[in-house]
């Protein structure tokens, strides 16, 4: 079989990765050609575009990248039907995926999407275009069954949340072992998560590091993210007590006493290691004032999302200052605070059923191509 996939961020390069090894193994023969990034080419295939190239992040910074994106969907469609591939694989990246989708499921291709567009917080109106270009839906988070299926008869398959396997898989290091490879001393480590993006990076980051000076008792480690180098994060490291390193995320929240981390899916990662975490937001002004008029939602993190409560506190916007991080910082690292994350946490993973997304979502897509075959 021939396998088109589709992912536009540093997460979905993880997840499509995963599945890719997973298709393998149901499909020996499996051809793949696809967007993504440096984990998806180590599995095999041909890559046509790095996520790099493509992730635009917020209102503005898309309006100012749309000729870009244009001529990107133009090409993608061109790369689609010279591969003629018998199904197209979505991963999250909705504002191009359900416009390659409308196009593709007029043009006869099958159109399978591995992680929903996230149409519960905002744009639920693309649940037509979902309805009317969609083939499969494989849904990783518990409500967004119940949200597709009961709110707009649409049935989806909820496979379980793919970064339980990348964790539990994971090749585990000592703390000893991590700590001496690194340089990292014995004291307490509080990890950084600052994102992925170089303008949300730069916004997070100089926040972060306002409170290093104020716990001496500790060093900090910033996660460097894939695809940025250090010459990059080398204009925020100006203590002794702060380190970076990079692609050694699992690793670093393996050893983490607690996490300053931004919103996003590392906010899930975070709590699915045991660390006790502030979830931080800063976006451009004008983006955040747009998404705080559109968006529905009561929390920002996954994490207080699925458990439909205020697990973890949320610093957002003006709230996210060193004042209001060093007072949430303080509460984290209080060992009788930090019982209430562990059993938040430990509630958390049963909501997101047990491993085997990856498995599941490629035997799904495999059965379903050799039936309509």
């Amino acid at each position: 079989m021939k396998y088109y996939i589709i992912s536009g961020e540093a997460s979905g390069d993880l997840h499509g990765a995963n599945l890719m090894k997973a298709l393998l193994e149901q499909d020996v023969n499996a051809d793949f050609r696809f967007w993504g990034g440096d984990l998806m080419q180590q599995v095999g295939g041909t890559l046509v575009k790095h996520y790099k190239e493509l992730a635009f992040m917020g209102f503005v910074e898309v309006l100012q990248n749309l000729r870009t994106i244009t001529k990107n969907l133009s090409f993608c469609k061109k790369d689609i039907e010279a591969y003629n591939p018998d199904v197209i694989i979505y991963i999250d990246y909705p504002g191009f995926n359900l416009r390659i989708a409308k196009w593709a499921k007029q043009a006869g291709y099958k159109n399978h999407y591995y992680i929903s567009p996230q149409i519960w917080a905002w744009k639920e109106n693309r649940i037509q275009s979902i309805k009317r270009d969609i083939d499969a839906m494989y849904v990783i988070l518990p409500f967004e069954k119940e949200f597709y299926e009961k709110k707009h008869q649409f049935p989806v398959h909820f496979v379980g949340h793919p970064l339980i396997d990348e964790i539990s898989d994971r090749h585990q290091v000592t703390e000893y072992e991590f700590r001496t490879q690194n340089g990292l001393s014995d004291k307490p480590i509080i990890a950084l998560l600052p994102g992925s993006r170089k303008q949300e990076i730069t916004k997070m980051l100089s926040v972060m590091l306002s409170v290093v000076d104020t716990y001496k008792n500790y060093q900090f480690v910033i996660a460097g993210a894939p695809g940025q180098d250090f010459e990059f994060y080398s204009q925020f490291i100006k203590k002794s007590n702060v380190h970076l390193l990079s692609n050694k995320t699992y690793d670093l929240l393996s050893v983490s006493t607690a996490a300053l981390v931004t919103s996003g899916t590392a906010t899930l990662e975070t709590a699915l290691f045991k660390v006790p975490q502030v979830v931080c937001y800063k976006g451009n002004w004008i983006s955040y004032q747009i998404g705080k008029r559109v968006v529905n939602l009561k929390y920002i993190s996954l994490v207080n999302l699925i458990l439909d409560k205020e697990a973890v506190t949320e610093l957002i916007q003006g709230d996210f200052n060193s004042k209001r991080l060093k007072k949430e910082l303080d509460i984290i690292l209080d060992s009788y605070e930090r019982t209430k994350f562990f059993m938040n946490y430990y509630e958390l993973e049963k909501k997101l059923g047990g491993k085997g997304a990856s498995a599941q979502t490629a035997g799904l897509i495999f059965n379903s191509l050799n039936v309509v075959n």
